[in-house]
């Protein structure tokens, strides 16, 4: 620790209208937005762009996007990050959380003496998905021009020669998906030195994934002294465990319930069949779902064995049926995803595994064909649909048979 160089991660000065704030005016509007706090001395949240305290060229970018105010994780949350505290934030897909953390980001780079030949990244994101990872990488795009920082986004399935070229050259930020970074750290592309605000995106589904252990190995890479802000949809012990582990008196900001609880825009429907009845009861719902075409329809099924059956059955009757599980290689896997994404075959079968990774927007229809194993799966399955203040639909076959499995 002593002979690393030094460097500065508190940016954040409270605007005169913030101070002046009673204690009271601040509860209310937490409350009005649903917003929770945790630790100690947390920042007052801002009501406006302005009011963050933002260098002349990001507020900017934001105003040039169109957007009139701060939601409400980044009303509490840009505060946070700006003052250079480990943060965990707990919100919903959809909330505005990217720009939570990039925002911060640029102020963050642009403090930090500029990058030397050789030197790694200074801002490094994790997601879980490829699909995560580019949407991400959109939002530095938008917001980083103006200072001309530069990025790569480093993921899996794919050539690795232009993500490693741009290592090469030098990036400020590195937005990556745990495997394919190790990979390049073990091969020598890249290092994380000069790391000193790391973020760790959909924390949750990172561990449902089962990246805990090169996640582990990323962080023991990085300088202790860093700022970690951390997301996550849910606050399951694993997470828990995680933010402990790597965060150093962190503050947290939750918007809306803690819990794992189900979204309250999804309608839950649940029917008691038997397992010979299944299949007629599918078609039957599909029937309905598929007379409007923009539905699309995610069925979940327990085995990968029931995935490709019910799957070719499906098919067989003439419906735009496609299924995706981890026996799959990972080229079939995308374009499985590609042509539900683009509606082109508006019914995908999946396993749980396999579900993890799918962030597919305007899914209107969760079938539940086989009932989960537990709740956590119930609630991350049944998520699927409902997703950025949409409506969703979730229909859960119930057997005597998995009536009879503990729970």
């Amino acid at each position: 620790m002593t002979s690393l160089p030094k460097f500065e991660k508190s940016f954040y000065k409270e605007a005169p209208t913030v101070a002046e704030r009673t204690q009271a005016e601040v509860d209310e509007f937490r409350k009005t937005h649903q917003i929770a706090i945790q630790g100690k001395n947390v920042p007052k949240p801002v009501e406006t762009f302005d009011e963050a305290g933002f260098p002349g060229y990001v507020i900017n970018e934001v105003k040039a996007q169109g957007f009139a105010n701060p939601t409400p994780i980044q009303s509490q949350g840009w505060p946070m990050a700006l003052s250079g505290r480990d943060v965990v934030g707990i919100a919903e897909t959809g909330s505005g959380k990217t720009l939570t953390y990039c925002l911060p980001s640029i102020v963050h780079i642009n403090a930090q003496p500029l990058l030397s030949p050789g030197d790694g990244p200074i801002v490094l994101i994790l997601a879980p998905t490829r699909e995560l990872a580019v949407q991400i990488q959109a939002e530095v795009n938008k917001f980083g021009k103006s200072s001309r920082i530069r990025n790569t986004c480093v993921y899996g399935g794919v050539p690795k020669g232009q993500q490693i070229r741009d290592l090469a050259r030098g990036v400020e930020v590195c937005i990556a998906t745990p495997g394919r970074l190790i990979d390049m750290l073990e091969s020598g592309k890249t290092n994380l030195r000069r790391v000193t605000y790391l973020v760790l995106d959909e924390a949750d589904r990172m561990l449902d994934m089962g990246f805990e252990p090169q996640i582990r190995k990323i962080i023991s890479q990085i300088r202790p002294d860093r700022q970690t802000c951390m997301w996550s949809a849910t606050w399951p012990k694993e997470v828990r465990a995680l933010a402990q582990d790597f965060q150093h008196d962190f503050i947290q900001v939750n918007v809306g319930s803690m819990d794992l609880s189900a979204n309250h825009r999804i309608t839950q429907v649940v029917e008691v069949v038997s397992e010979f009845e299944k299949r007629d009861k599918m078609i039957k719902h599909l029937e309905k779902i598929m007379e409007d075409k923009d539905n699309k329809c995610l069925i979940f099924t327990g085995t990968k064995r029931v995935a490709d059956e019910i799957t070719r059955f499906l098919r067989q009757d003439g419906w735009p049926a496609l299924s995706i599980h981890g026996d799959k290689q990972q080229q079939e896997r995308d374009w499985v995803l590609n042509e539900f994404k683009q509606g082109k075959s508006p019914i995908m079968v999946a396993t749980d595994v396999a579900s993890r990774g799918i962030d597919v927007r305007n899914i209107t229809h969760v079938l539940n064909y086989d009932y989960p194993n537990n709740s956590e799966d119930y609630i991350h399955r049944i998520g699927r649909t409902g997703r950025a203040g949409a409506m969703g639909t979730a229909i859960t076959f119930f057997t005597t048979e998995t009536g009879s499995r503990p729970r």
